[in-house]
């Protein structure tokens, strides 16, 4: 995809959430307390203005208004999950350290290791919040980790597509050292989460060490994307022909 077609994909996207009704809040939910807090924390980390990201991807006039609209899904994100836990009676919280420490990471860096600090967020979102999805009997739990999920799934390809420009020109030997040391830092930052968040996850049905290694698959296969492989079918089975009886 270009840059035009993943702006008119957000557009898209923009288009069909303003004509969609929000999930019903009114009805209530029912959060069991550990999974709360997790919801609390993964609040806060959707919660940020982007102001940083904006003025990194600013030279592209196409791919800043591509940014803009992720942004904007991410702040969308934030809102339905402060109004879930609204609907549950659980209040928001204003910081914790894990957001704390990947703001910091962030901003100290230029566009593509940002966008590699952040795509190890989105990986780890996608396991989280296909857990929040299948985990709860509750519809509105449901409902929202839905939603969210499947915007997840759209930024993952979004952010590929731009480090797969930027690693473009790197030596394959230098490019196979950063992956590796990126790679390092994600299974950090999984075996983090699944501590965080063990007794959520617990809830949710979802073992700590599943989780890592369902976050470490994700990353892997966003990793081939950003190098350009495409993921080869898989070979389709055909059973074995019965020989004729009295056949040598």
């Amino acid at each position: 995809m270009t840059y035009a077609q993943w702006l008119q994909d957000f557009e898209t996207e923009a288009e069909r959430r303003r004509q969609r009704d929000d999930p019903p809040w009114s009805r209530g939910a029912s959060l069991d307390p550990a999974i709360a807090r997790s919801v609390q924390r993964f609040q806060v980390g959707e919660a940020g203005d982007g102001a940083n990201l904006i003025a990194k991807a600013a030279g592209d006039d196409v791919y800043l208004a591509a940014v803009k609209l992720f942004v904007a899904e991410e702040q969308n994100h934030a809102r339905m999950l402060a109004e879930l836990l609204g609907a549950a009676g659980v209040p928001t919280i204003g910081t914790h350290w894990s957001d704390t420490v990947f703001v910091r990471l962030r901003r100290a860096l230029g566009l593509r290791l940002e966008l590699m600090v952040l795509l190890i967020a989105e990986v780890v979102a996608l396991r989280y919040y296909r857990a929040l999805r299948g985990g709860t009997a509750d519809p509105l739990v449901t409902q929202v980790a839905a939603r969210i999920l499947a915007d997840e799934e759209r930024h993952v390809p979004f952010h590929c597509h731009r480090l797969r420009i930027g690693f473009a020109r790197f030596p394959e030997p230098v490019r196979a050292a950063v992956f590796g040391a990126w790679r390092v830092l994600l299974i950090g930052v999984a075996v983090t989460v699944a501590a965080d968040h063990g007794p959520a996850l617990h809830r949710l049905g979802v073992g700590r060490l599943v989780f890592v290694a369902d976050v470490l698959t994700a990353f892997e296969s966003a990793l081939a994307r950003i190098r350009g492989e495409e993921p080869k079918p898989k070979p389709r089975y055909r059973p074995k022909r019965a020989r004729p009886r009295g056949l040598v």
